[in-house]
């Protein structure tokens, strides 16, 4: 019992770093390409590259790695339930360091959005199944050739390339929906990747000759092949669009994606129950919402202390505004009026006229 309490704070302990790492990389890529484009540099959204001379850039590259390193580690200690759901910190922790270092700001759709998104992906998460236990890498090979992830995989590819060839080149750089939907379904193929080489790097160890095997050396080459297609969209959104905005979407879909591909290779919608499935709609639903409130709103100026007065300024017609909102004068101002000189017969510009009967 103590032993499994130690390996629950262990893995809790690697899943909450895992998300400030994450969280903090996108603020030190996105400082990297301010700083590239103060320069006069191609920024990364228009095709450059110059990016990889940035420091900065780097250092949020090993931030990243580093997260995702204490993530797939966590997973070892504590439950799926438990670690997946934490990831939705790195939106909180991007969101609060952008604030500071980047001088982004929310407006409260975007707030509210952003609660709704993580709130619906940790719905998701908390009801989806377990998945299937996979021992080998023969085993892995036996689900990869399936005809139901060779269908996937084949839509994945085939809507990746007509987003990078036909949408990006037109809309990348109007709607942030774009390159986000490109790091994300990679994304799902990605991940099913490296569960592949964990796999075949626990056999290694137990001693079996997985270097041998083609399939190994096939997840690695796709492996790469992935990450880098992620990385260099990614870029392009952020250095175009807001941090606070790309964060939460990029996490939600990402997340999205790689759920729908496991529960496609392992089969894990086979053992759902009815609870679990309302809750997965239920969630998925509110993620649309929270994409919503981000996207659509985000031009916006509204916050929480300029709430009362968009009460007080309603159209006339509506029950809470019979009359419309109008600045009181200043002080400054009837000073001024006091002062200015008043003849008889004349109002005197802004003096009122007081004559006595």
């Amino acid at each position: 019992m103590e032993a499994n309490r130690t390996d629950f704070y262990i893995g809790l302990s690697l899943a909450v770093s895992s998300s400030v790492f994450i969280g903090a990389s996108f603020i030190l890529k996105k400082k990297g390409l301010l700083r590239l484009a103060s320069k006069g540099s191609m920024r990364a959204g228009q095709g450059g590259y110059a990016y990889l001379k940035e420091w900065l850039w780097w250092a949020g590259l090993i931030s990243m790695g580093a997260g995702e390193a204490a993530n797939f580690a966590a997973y070892a200690f504590a439950p799926a339930t438990l670690v997946t759901p934490l990831g939705a910190l790195s939106v909180l922790v991007s969101a609060v360091l952008s604030s500071y270092f980047l001088n982004e700001r929310l407006n409260v759709h975007g707030k509210i959005g952003c609660l709704l998104c993580v709130l619906g992906s940790t719905v998701m998460v908390i009801h989806a199944p377990q998945e299937e236990e996979v021992a080998s890498l023969n085993a892995m090979a036996d689900k990869l050739r399936d005809p139901g992830f060779i269908v996937f995989a084949a839509c994945v590819v085939g809507s990746s390339l007509f987003l990078i060839f036909a949408v990006a080149p037109r809309f990348g750089q109007k709607n942030v929906l774009v390159y986000i939907l490109i790091c994300s379904v990679i994304g799902s193929l990605s991940v099913s990747c490296v569960k592949g080489l964990g796999i075949g790097i626990k056999e290694l160890i137990a001693g079996t000759a997985v270097l041998k095997k083609p399939l190994f050396w096939s997840l690695v080459i796709c492996l790469v092949i992935c990450v880098s297609i992620q990385i260099s969209y990614l870029n392009k959104a952020l250095d175009i669009f807001n941090t606070s905005i790309v964060t939460p979407i990029y996490y939600v879909f990402f997340t999205t994606s790689v759920m729908t591909c496991s529960a496609i290779l392992f089969k894990e919608w086979l053992r759902m129950t009815t609870d679990g499935i309302v809750g997965t709609i239920s969630g998925f639903l509110t993620i649309i919402l929270g994409i919503f409130l981000l996207h659509a709103f985000k031009d916006i100026t509204f916050s929480w202390d300029s709430l009362p007065l968009y009460l007080k300024k309603g159209p006339q017609g509506f029950p809470w505004s019979h009359q419309p909102y109008v600045a009181l004068p200043s002080q400054d101002l009837q000073e001024d009026e006091m002062k200015l000189p008043r003849h008889g017969g004349s109002n005197g510009g802004w003096a009122t006229h007081r004559g006595t009967p």
